[in-house]
């Protein structure tokens, strides 16, 4: 079965109106059955980003309360997997809401991950392949 993962920037688009990938955001999240899976780690980044946006932290977490985004995957059980991508794209750099989606696509060979995050073409799951996405 095929299953999607949200990374931050197709919910900061979604939730904010005046973001350059909100029509996109929107029209390809109303395409896709929830629910959409995602992180703790994105929820955070999210809430961040939209906290000058009336209501936005509300609007993030009100996404998870009506099980359209589900957080399934706990970090503190892939600590180790997550310390091993962090340090193999150093470079990138990679941010530790990346490196939990690219070890949901390591888990569920099955996801996709939605984003607007170019660094999602280098990344790889297993080390080796490349990550379906669905991106603008």
């Amino acid at each position: 079965m095929k299953s999607f993962a949200l990374d931050t920037g197709p919910i900061v688009a979604l939730l904010n109106r005046r973001d350059s990938f909100h029509e996109w955001a929107r029209d390809e999240l109303d395409s896709l059955e929830p629910p959409l899976f995602t992180c703790e780690a994105v929820l955070s980044e999210a809430c961040f980003l939209l906290r000058h946006i009336a209501s936005g932290p509300d609007a993030v977490l009100a996404l998870v309360d009506r099980g359209i985004l589900r957080v399934d995957f706990r970090l503190a059980d892939h600590v180790s997997a997550l310390r091993k991508l962090l340090s193999k794209y150093k470079s990138v750099p990679m941010s530790l809401a990346d490196a939990c989606l690219v070890r949901m696509a390591d888990i569920d060979a099955g996801l996709s991950i939605v984003t607007i995050d170019s660094d999602f073409h280098i990344y790889r799951r297993m080390g080796r392949h490349p990550i379906p996405l669905v991106a603008p």
